[in-house]
Parts: structure tokens; sequence; C-alpha cells
């Protein structure tokens, strides 16, 4: 691949052979392949040119139908890259100059910087906010999302610089799920100390797993809740005390469920009955902290109704319309409750998880997460493979 500079307005990237990228127009129709010649950069800005991007389920709602998007789009904001050519004054999260070569992630959103909402420090929330695999294709931005050979990366987005070695089935989700992971866990501390503290963690997909694998890694029991009998022995992989199934469970006396705790701590595993028995068994005298990250309804109820006294939840999950929870007020007057919503995540969240997988990788199951990669040319098999489920994430590499 031939990559050259030509100034037309902006920096022109011309790419010999040309870029492709999977374009998708509406349920049910396959994805078409586009070319694209070129990307004006501007100063700021990069091409990347992708080693992986992974399926988020965000992707198979919309796939499915579930979720709209403005179409024509490239779907895909899971990716680890190359750049292959900056526009003048492109710096990373730090600071440091981006230069052709270095190996980067990238957040899923573009913002502006100076808005009311940048400025107050939810970038994520800017007034004009752009997301990556979730806009129409346009005039000088078709290489707009991660299902292509390249990715241009607009200026107001943050780039991290990521380690030779480690990875791409580790690094590419770190942009979606392992940063919004981060970015839970962060909420949470500004409340609790995880250190010693109990967390229960509602929901075992990469978002759960991954807050799983930190709070563990931060001294905190770790509980998680799922009705996958598969995703609740991979929570225990991934640091869990314990696992149970919340299905048709009462968790009325979950706050009382340490006041006879067993003589023996238990080492991780399952424990029939809920959480009631989980939190015996465990020794632990209530929930510190919640991470909600399935969306369930009923798990957001469960969150609410079973954090203890001066508690935190961090609800992530809940990013569709699904009705309502019941809440009562007193209890969370009372019991010094606080409740947090998380979505997406911070320049600062995104280098952290970097640096967070760079360093767990080995000993945290992370790359396994993504469990199957097909070529680009096939994305529309690969995301037929998602929607099974048997997956965490579904790899599609353009380089195959």
């Amino acid at each position: 691949m031939k990559t050259t500079l030509a100034p037309v307005g902006a920096y022109r990237a011309r790419l010999d052979p040309a870029a492709t990228a999977q374009v998708w127009f509406e349920p049910g129709r396959p994805h078409e392949a586009m070319a694209v010649l070129d990307a004006p950069l501007a100063d700021g800005e990069a091409l990347v040119a992708v080693e992986l991007s992974t399926i988020c389920g965000s992707d198979v709602h919309t796939v499915r139908g579930d979720r709209p998007t403005p179409v024509p789009t490239v779907l895909g904001h899971e990716s680890v890259g190359r750049i292959v050519a900056v526009g003048t004054d492109a710096v990373d999260v730090d600071g440091a100059a981006l230069r052709p070569g270095d190996r980067v992630v990238w957040s899923v959103t573009v913002s502006c910087g100076t808005c009311g909402r940048c400025e107050r420090g939810i970038p994520q929330k800017c007034t004009s906010l752009r997301k990556y695999g979730h806009e129409k294709i346009q005039p000088g931005w078709q290489l707009n999302g991660g299902f292509a050979t390249h990715v241009h990366v607009r200026a107001g987005t943050a780039i991290v610089k990521v380690a030779e070695g480690v990875p791409a089935e580790a690094l590419a989700p770190v942009s979606c799920g392992v940063a919004t992971a981060w970015a839970a866990i962060r909420a949470i501390e500004q409340t609790v100390d995880l250190e010693d503290a109990t967390l229960l963690v509602t929901g075992a997909g990469l978002i759960g797993l991954v807050a799983t694998a930190i709070a563990t890694d931060k001294d905190a029991t770790v509980i998680v809740s799922d009705p996958d009998a598969a995703r609740r022995a991979r929570a225990i992989r991934f640091g869990a005390r314990a696992v149970y199934d919340p299905r048709g469970v009462d968790h009325s006396a979950a706050r009382a469920a340490a006041a006879h705790p067993s003589r023996s701590r238990h080492r991780g595993g399952e424990i029939p009955g809920g959480l009631t028995a989980t939190l015996a068994a465990a020794r632990r005298d209530q929930v510190d902290a919640v991470v909600e990250a399935s969306g369930s309804l009923s798990a957001v109820g469960e969150a609410l109704d079973v954090v203890g006294v001066g508690g935190v939840v961090a609800l992530v999950g809940s990013v569709f319309s699904a009705g309502a929870v019941p809440l009562d007020p007193e209890r969370v007057v009372r019991g010094l409750v606080t409740v947090r919503g998380v979505h997406n995540y911070t320049s600062d969240d995104l280098r952290d998880a970097v640096r967070y997988v760079e360093h767990a990788w080995r000993r945290i199951p992370l790359y396994e997460l993504t469990g199957a990669t097909l070529p680009l040319s096939r994305v529309d098999d690969a995301f037929a493979l998602a929607a099974r489920g048997q997956h965490v994430r579904v790899g599609v590499d353009p380089r195959a």
C-alpha cells in the first residue's frame, strides 16, 4: 500500500491501491464495498490503516433494525490500527506528535473541545458530537467507520498510542466496552473506595467482564450476576469471587445476608440461592457498589434494591428505551445512595484503559474476548456469527 500526501486545500492522503469500506444501507441488505481513493486531512487529523475491528452489540442491533442510524454508513467503532498519514499538528491525548507508523486506538467520539459540555469535562456529550460507525457517509469523510481498510480520524478525537506486541484482539474493543468499563469503575471510586469493598456486576458481557477484572485488581470482592451459565463461568476467569443466576431469585433479604456469615471464606464459584447466599458465603455484610452492565430492567431494579448504605450504583447498560423501574426515594435518601449514569468515556479514561490492557492482557484473558475473526470481505458472515452470541466479540480483519 502506497500513501502519498498532496496539498489540495487540506493535505490529501491519496491511497494506491484505494481504501475499501463496507457500506451498510438497511436491514436485510448485504453490505456493499466502496472504494475510496483519498482522504483530505485537516490540521490534527490522521489516516489509519486498520489492523482489526470488532463488532459491538450496538452494531448487531443496527443491522438487525433495532436501532436507527443515518445511512448509507460505514459501521464499526472498535478498532486498532497504524497511522499512514497525518495532517499538521496531529497529537495524541498526551500532546505527543503523531507520526506514520504509530500504532493507535481512538475514541468512538469526535468532540469540539470548546462547548460548555466539553469545558465541563464531559466531551462524550459534546453539543456537536459525531461518532465513528454512527454517521452518514459524507464528502470528505467517507472513511468514518471501522469496517474498512482505513479510518479517517478527525480532529477532536482522543488518540492513544499502543504498545507493539499486545494482541489486536485485546486492543480493538478498548475504544468501546473496555474504556466504558474503566469509566464506570472511576465513577464508583468517586464515592466508594474499592479496596475491600463488595462490588456487584450485573451482566457478564464485555463491559461487565472488564469491570470485574479492574475491580478485582483494586482488591474488591466482585460478585457477578448473569442468567447465562457460560458467561458466569467466564466471569470467574476474569476475577469474580462468586457468580449466580438472577432468575427467580428474591433479593429482598440481600441487605441482611451476612448477619450469620459462614466460617470459611468462599474462594470462587457459583452459589445457589442468589445474592443473599452469595454474600453470606463470601462473608460480606452489604453490596457497596453495583455496575449494571446488562440494560435489563430487572437487573436495574435489583441494583437499586440491594446496594447498601453509602453505596453507589453505576448504570451503564441502559442505552436503549426499555421502560421505567420503581424507585423508593426514601431508601435512596436514608441510605445515602448515589446513582450514576455512565455513557462512553473521556480521553483520560481511554488512555488509562489502554495502559491497563497493556499491563494486564497476559494474566487476564482479554484477548479471548474476540472469539473469532473473519476477513473484511465476509463482514455479513461476521455479523451473522456475532448475532448468535457465542463470542463476546467477533473480529473483522481487513488485511486477510
